[in-house]
């Protein structure tokens, strides 16, 4: 079981090889992939024409959907954020934070080619996919 980060999901839609993205592409059909409810928002914002946000949507259905916020990881999100912060690290997006904290608190593998989830791994025990 994967849960793929919006990263990545931007990278297959564009149709742009990174190793991610081509990680991604050999385990289709192979094991079972989640979708999380903030990152389809995540990837769906990012298209502007309703007919490609529909064909997105549509590709997204083959997979399990799962939602990843609830009041406490909200809570547990705001305090790795504090936690981040204190040794020096700001974290630019919300969104990241929310994302990060449902795999650790979860103990998911994260697939993702964003580098504000580096934080999170070095000091926060975040577990990555290694390619």
């Amino acid at each position: 079981m994967i849960l793929v980060d919006s990263t990545v999901w931007i990278e297959y839609f564009n149709g742009v090889s990174t190793p991610e993205k081509d990680f991604l592409d050999d385990i289709l059909g192979d094991q079972l992939i989640l979708v999380g409810d903030i990152i389809l928002a995540d990837v769906l914002q990012g298209f502007r024409r309703d007919k490609d946000v529909d064909q997105a949507y549509q590709a997204s259905s083959k997979f399990q959907k799962v939602s990843m916020m609830n009041i406490d990881l909200a809570l547990k999100s705001a305090r790795y954020f504090q936690i981040l912060r204190k040794r020096g690290v700001t974290i630019r997006k919300t969104i990241d934070c929310f994302i990060a904290t449902f795999y650790i608190e979860n103990d998911l593998e994260l697939l993702h080619s964003d580098r504000d989830f580096d934080p999170f791994e070095e000091h926060l025990d975040l577990k990555v996919v290694q390619i």
